[in-house]
């Protein structure tokens, strides 16, 4: 009896790139069916890398979401876009992601002409096709075809999730065969407290306007459960502002604004932990922090690990 062929496993690393505010990290959370990357309509939300792993009976794809490339204006700004350029030679994949409902510019052809030393596939992704109508699609296709030559052109939706799944498949059909680097059921590499920190930034970011939101980083200063109440978790966490102005915005009217970051934040942070959550917030002015490497290491701004 003739033995059967055993069943070749296929795995790799997705990039996925593109300007500010793209949808990025809506796409990955949407690939997940899990909120991982926070989102905002403020650019430049996304400020390190974060893997996202989708794993199935035969294949793993870890997808990287980066921080929008740009030109950098403070040493942070530098710091993310060169984190989103030095993925492209990490990758097996890439997956350039722009708007259907903007036209091309210089940020698209700054990131096509990196684009095109890359050596592994590199795939069209037009992202917010639900806000175009279906042949102005054709007239945005034929204008990027027109800058380079991509491996491939998948229009999506990543708010409605329309062809999400066709570029699931295309993904899955150019990975190689490869080991399974994560466990079935991981979901991003990132610790639970840089989520954290991430879920009440993304608070600050919708309630604050202005130079506020770009402004902020937070450090998580403890987690613990709590000694007396074991389903509750105490969380405590600095909010980094970078002028007394800003602190004065952040707390709010007798605190109303900072307590209205906590509440919206703790629904999250109870969503991820499956816990009860005691959320405590404090605000701190380190002035110019993006410019100064120092405390962008300390507030987790750099190429070590979280």
């Amino acid at each position: 009896m003739q033995k059967e062929k055993e069943q070749t496993f296929k795995s790799g690393f997705v990039a996925v790139v593109g300007r500010p505010n793209v949808g990025k990290s809506t796409f990955l959370n949407r690939v997940l069916k899990q909120k991982v990357a926070i989102m905002s309509d403020k650019a430049q939300t996304t400020r390190n890398k974060i893997q996202g792993v989708i794993t199935d009976n035969d294949s793993q794809t870890v997808f990287i979401d980066t921080p929008g490339i740009h030109k950098p204006k403070h040493e942070l700004g530098k710091f993310m876009t060169d984190l989103a350029l030095g993925t492209l030679n990490e990758v097996d994949m890439v997956m350039f992601m722009t708007p259907a409902d903007e036209k091309i510019g210089p940020g698209d052809r700054f990131i096509i002409e990196r684009l095109k030393r890359v050596k592994k596939p590199v795939f069209l992704v037009i992202n917010k096709i639900d806000l175009i109508k279906k042949d102005e699609l054709m007239e945005v296709v034929a204008n990027f075809k027109k800058e380079h030559e991509f491996d491939g052109v998948i229009p999506i939706s990543a708010v409605s999730g329309e062809n999400i799944e066709t570029l699931l498949e295309v993904v899955k059909e150019n990975l190689e065969e490869g080991p399974q680097f994560y466990p079935t059921d991981f979901i991003t590499d990132h610790p639970e407290r840089f989520i954290i920190s991430e879920l009440i930034r993304e608070k600050v970011l919708h309630l604050t306007h202005e130079e506020v939101p770009h402004s902020v980083a937070v450090v998580i200063d403890e987690i613990h459960r709590d000694h007396d109440q074991e389903n509750l978790i105490n969380v405590a966490a600095t909010v980094i502002v970078e002028r007394k102005s800003q602190k004065g915005i952040l707390i709010g009217k007798q605190g109303k604004m900072l307590k209205e970051i906590g509440t919206l934040a703790r629904k999250d942070i109870v969503n991820l932990l499956g816990t009860k959550i005691y959320l405590e917030l404090w605000v701190k002015v380190q002035k110019d922090w993006r410019n100064k490497k120092v405390h962008l290491t300390d507030f987790g701004y750099s190429n070590k690990e979280y």
